[in-house]
């Protein structure tokens, strides 16, 4: 059985993650207030979603601690590296839901239009549009090589535009007495957060699925590896991600001749080494055969 190992990503701290908790610890307190004191519900939703963003971002915060600080051991021989992964589908799960629930609330708030205080709305806006503007800045380079990170860098994202969106609703009120602006812009907000969230639900699903990544196609992999002359054939084979930076494979390779153990060595320093400069796959375990009597599917069917 051959094994190799290459760890290429960067290590994240995640200091900027704390940081970014207090901050919307902060916008969500004065949005709940601020949206029952002014009767804004578009203050209301973005507050919900700051809400939200607080719970999710202590998970990322927590899963990338467990990820960093806790290592394999014989009860648990991959660690934690899935922390990350779980923490980025219930973070986009959630805010699905969030969305679906401020998309009903906008839809019955068109039928009940009525005055808002939007002083207090263009001011709470701005203060929510300064905190998560500098949160975003804070994750943005984390949020290229992590999904988790991603995911809650795509939060505050979201918590900025909706500020924005928010900020000019109150300024259309405030000038202009549009009240509906503010059941429109709840509905945009609704639809934006599921359609930024899908993706990674979807990515991060597949990974805690085993799926194989859908960069990788198998058939050219067995092309690849069979060039190799001394494989007869490629089968039984398992491809996953175990988070979005580590991807696996396992097979069984048969032999034309009866090897010795040196050259099967020699033979799977090749194939890994093919592997990861052509597929970037940087985890290998592969079983020798020869004439063993089994099945040779490239998938075997349980």
């Amino acid at each position: 059985m051959s094994q190799n190992h290459a760890h290429n990503h960067p290590n994240l701290t995640g200091k900027n993650l704390l940081f970014s908790i207090i901050l919307n610890i902060v916008i969500t307190i004065a949005q709940i207030i601020g949206g029952i004191i002014s009767g804004s519900l578009a203050l209301i939703s973005d507050a919900v979603h700051n809400f939200s963003d607080v719970v999710s971002l202590i998970i990322s915060y927590g899963a990338n601690l467990l990820t960093h600080k806790k290592k394999q051991t014989l009860e648990y021989t991959f660690g934690y590296k899935r922390a990350e992964m779980i923490a980025a589908f219930f973070n986009a799960a959630s805010l699905i839901v969030i969305g679906v629930f401020l998309g009903i609330e906008a839809i019955k708030r068109f039928s009940e239009v009525h005055e808002i205080k939007s002083e207090l709305v263009i001011w709470l806006a701005i203060l929510g549009i300064a905190a998560n503007g500098l949160s975003v800045l804070l994750l943005k380079n984390d949020a290229k090589h992590n999904m988790n990170m991603k995911s809650a860098y795509l939060h505050l994202l979201s918590d900025m535009l909706t500020s924005i969106a928010v900020l000019i609703g109150g300024l259309l009120m405030k000038y202009y007495q549009i009240y509906w602006i503010d059941a429109f812009l709840t509905l945009l907000i609704s639809i934006y957060l599921i359609y930024m969230s899908w993706n990674i639900l979807i990515d991060s699903l597949k990974i805690l699925m085993l799926f194989a990544p859908p960069h990788i196609k198998i058939d050219k992999i067995v092309n690849e590896v069979l060039k190799v002359e001394s494989i007869k054939n490629i089968h039984h084979i398992h491809l996953w991600q175990l988070n979005d930076h580590e991807c696996h494979f396992e097979a069984h390779l048969e032999f034309k001749d009866d090897i010795k153990l040196s050259e099967f060595d020699l033979i799977c320093e090749e194939v890994e080494k093919l592997l990861l400069e052509k597929f970037q796959i940087q985890h290998c375990n592969l079983q020798p055969e020869y004439r063993r009597d089994d099945l040779k599917e490239i998938i075997i069917q349980d």
